[in-house]
């Protein structure tokens, strides 16, 4: 004899997260819709949910950590400057190739890490323009704002020669890059605001 209270289907978390913010979209009071994302959050943050949709501000400071943690004993290696000149060293009208093929690379293994690998479940999530994933371009531009600020602050670069900074940047970047997608995956959805809801909050005060 079966169990009447058993139930037909296991639950699927991610129809429980989309009924949440089915739920937060249909709520009029701001403190009832600021409840529902609170329990989004601790939904998404339970060791059985591995998909990770939305990008937050925590996944921004997350990926951050990740691209310090990464680049920084590379700060003080030598090697980068060989490496930089490598990328400078071959030319195709007036293109260096090698740096051209190390951001083609960065690109495709950062992509590679958040959306092809099996360590999470990871969606792409309104992007910009309906075509740019926010979280390939927030670690992109995280990875390589840590790496220009850190070889410019522990006076790495010369500015005088902009073309060698950036050479010497993009050996950094590739570590932060790699360590930014990393930090942002490993810890599973981040809490903290959606970075979309952020925005037009800063536009809505503007007004």
């Amino acid at each position: 004899m079966e169990d009447d209270h058993t139930p037909e289907k296991s639950v699927d978390m991610d129809d429980v997260l989309e009924q949440l913010e089915e739920l937060s979209e249909k709520v009029d009071d701001e403190d009832e819709r600021e409840e529902v994302q609170k329990t989004v959050s601790m939904v998404e943050q339970l060791p059985f949910v591995r998909t990770i949709e939305r990008y937050t501000t925590r996944d921004m400071a997350q990926a951050f950590v990740g691209s310090i943690i990464i680049s920084l004993p590379l700060l003080v290696e030598d090697g980068v400057y060989d490496i930089a000149n490598h990328f400078l060293s071959a030319t195709f009208y007036g293109i260096p190739v090698f740096l051209v093929g190390n951001f083609l690379f960065i690109v495709v293994m950062a992509s590679g890490l958040l959306y092809w690998s099996d360590i999470r479940n990871v969606r792409i999530h309104e992007p910009l323009f309906g075509v740019l994933p926010r979280r390939l371009l927030g670690v992109l531009l995280i990875s390589l704002l840590t790496a220009t600020l850190t070889m410019t602050l522990w006076g790495r670069v010369d500015w005088t020669y902009p073309d060698v900074a950036f050479a010497r940047i993009s050996v950094i970047w590739t570590a932060a890059a790699f360590g930014a997608a990393l930090g942002d995956i490993l810890p599973g959805q981040g809490g903290g605001q959606d970075v979309n809801d952020v925005i037009r909050e800063i536009l809505r005060r503007e007004k």
